[in-house]
């Protein structure tokens, strides 16, 4: 029997062989693959298979071993690197259908989820029923909860709720064998290697995720908001430096340079001025001592308070976007690249990377905003826009951006990706992000799971 005969006996109604679910689950939202037409309109996979339980992903799993088969598992389609790439010779292996609440202890505070609930729906569930998981990326909306793990994903929230890695108790995933990975429900072990973080951020390339437990929290009173606006970018990130040193953990804290402050912010800050943003929340009274301590130290740097709407208007459009083929259809390309790094370096890794994307032709805007803070460091998250005059110039300049954007990061010492994770356009940095030994470990363990490399070839390894 062929591959997609093997397939189509074992699943059933969770075996999709038609054009249209094909193309529509054959890539993710990368911003590359749209520009060369390779999103989910430009064809698919061999087919899409939906299990509807872990047994029956592990025989899918299984099943592509023997045919030699390359699959690639699909959550959501949210990524924005390129974790998720189809063509005519790979089986996608859905996780749609692995989706819902499995099981919650309101005492251990432990939800369970299919690793295909949407993020929004989960967060909905554990509302009704007065807690939060915490964890809000830009994507919620859109995103899975396996996805979240794959790509060891962060929130908005995460300055104090921590990100996907803090949030996840257990798991399981089927490995590439088929045989399936349950790891211990405990709160903390000294029994070896944590292996559960082997499938955090390992993208479909060590195993396929199949469900999450979450140590969820008592969703909290509406918090106290407020922003301050500082004439140099330099000084907020000081702020939020000593905020962090001193041991104020407010869920939310932002900084944006003067172009992102002006293009959301015009109306509450002079012109070049950067815009930090909090919110603070907790058990009955933390907030407001948080935020008068928050504000206390703002001002005295020299942070002027900007009206609390500010707040208000981020929230209200945190998750507003356009679309990258929105912005193609006006000739623009556009991406974003975020990075972490130690606070002694974070300036001058600004400056670096900004400077290195405006060197590329037809650049229009290389901007960026911090999202994410740390005792001993936070992130930057660049934007840059490009208009090159011939189309047939759009991806070799927004690959030109990518190399520029990059080279700067490693020369600068930085981490090469904060949370969007690796996919394809991260892949060519990953050898000098992880140095000679650990390209050596990562590769062993690829071999030692995935011998045939199997399971979403092409992504996270050098």
């Amino acid at each position: 029997m062929t591959l997609t005969d093997d397939l189509a006996a074992a699943l059933g109604d969770g075996f999709m062989s038609d054009p249209h679910a094909r193309q529509e689950r054959s890539g993710d939202m990368w911003s590359r693959a749209a520009i060369a037409g390779q999103g989910p309109a430009a064809g698919g996979p061999a087919a899409v298979c939906a299990p509807a339980s872990t047994e029956e992903l592990a025989e899918v799993v299984s099943i592509c071993g023997v045919h030699k088969a390359p699959m690639v598992a699909r959550g959501g389609g949210s990524g924005v690197v390129g974790g998720v790439l189809a063509n005519e010779k790979t089986v996608v292996i859905s996780t749609e259908r692995l989706s819902g609440l499995v099981d919650y202890d309101d005492k251990d505070m432990l939800a369970t989820f299919g690793a295909g609930t949407n993020g929004m729906a989960a967060e909905q569930m554990m509302a009704e029923r007065g807690m939060t998981i915490g964890h809000w990326p830009q994507s919620i909306e859109i995103s899975s909860v396996g996805g979240w793990v794959a790509t060891r994903a962060s929130g908005q929230y995460s300055t104090a709720y921590g990100n996907i890695e803090d949030i996840v108790y257990s798991l399981e995933a089927v490995l590439a064998d088929g045989s399936i990975y349950r790891s211990r429900s405990t709160p903390r072990a000294s029994a070896g290697p944590d292996l559960r973080q082997l499938l955090l951020g390992s993208e479909g390339a060590l195993g396929i995720i199949t469900e999450v437990t979450l140590s969820v929290r008592e969703k909290p009173e509406p918090g106290v908001r407020q922003a301050f606006h500082f004439e140099e970018l330099g000084i907020g990130l000081e702020a939020i430096r000593l905020i962090m040193r001193q041991g104020w953990r407010p869920p939310v804290v932002r900084l944006y340079d003067g172009q992102e402050s002006w293009r959301h912010f015009r109306d509450q800050l002079p012109k070049g001025n950067a815009m930090g943003i909090f919110l603070h929340e907790g058990p009955p009274g933390i907030a407001e001592i948080e935020a008068a301590a928050v504000a206390e130290l703002c001002l005295s740097l020299g942070g002027v308070a900007a009206a609390p709407d500010a707040v208000d208007g981020w929230f209200e459009h945190r998750n507003t976007v356009p679309s990258w083929s929105d912005l193609l259809a006006q000739g623009v390309v556009a991406d974003t690249i975020e990075v972490g790094a130690e606070w002694s370096k974070l300036p001058r890794l600004y400056t670096s990377v900004v400077e290195a994307l405006r060197s590329v032709p037809h650049v229009v805007a290389a901007t960026a905003h911090s999202s994410h803070a740390y005792r001993s460091g936070a992130n930057w998250y660049f934007t840059f826009a490009t208009t090159p005059p011939d189309p047939a110039d759009r991806a070799a300049t927004y690959d030109q951006c990518w190399h520029a954007a990059m080279t700067a990061v490693s020369e600068a010492g930085a981490g090469i990706a904060h949370h969007h994770g690796i996919g394809r356009v991260r892949r060519p940095w990953m050898e000098a992000e992880l140095g000679p030994g650990g390209t050596t470990m990562l590769r062993a363990v690829k071999a030692a799971l995935d011998p045939h490399s199997i399971m979403n070839p092409g992504v996270l390894i050098p």
